[in-house]
């Protein structure tokens, strides 16, 4: 599997998305005592590790699904995180 298939294919995992969608409503809950970055970093990397450790993907290493996980992730939280900032200033008009 070439590296465009792997992040295409996490990119549209809802289960990475799912995870994802929940890291960010914990961490807008929490935001005041955590802050922001330390949890979101966190949150990344463990989402990245926990997926490639329990669901392999046949033919791909791990430390390249870990790798492409932490791409995938990245670009999940900013698109979510836009959605929600839209959202909350929508409703707050």
């Amino acid at each position: 599997m070439d590296h465009t298939a792997l992040l295409f294919a996490q990119l549209t995992d809802i289960f990475r998305i799912g995870l994802v969608a929940g890291l960010i409503y914990t961490m807008e809950r929490t935001k005041l005592q955590t802050g922001i970055v330390t949890p979101m970093l966190a949150g990344i990397v463990f989402i990245a590790v926990i997926i490639a450790s329990t669901v392999p993907l046949a033919g791909v290493e791990q430390w390249r699904a870990i790798a492409s996980g932490l791409i995938a992730n990245a670009i999940l939280i900013a698109a979510l995180m836009a959605i929600w900032s839209t959202v909350k200033r929508t409703i707050a008009k």
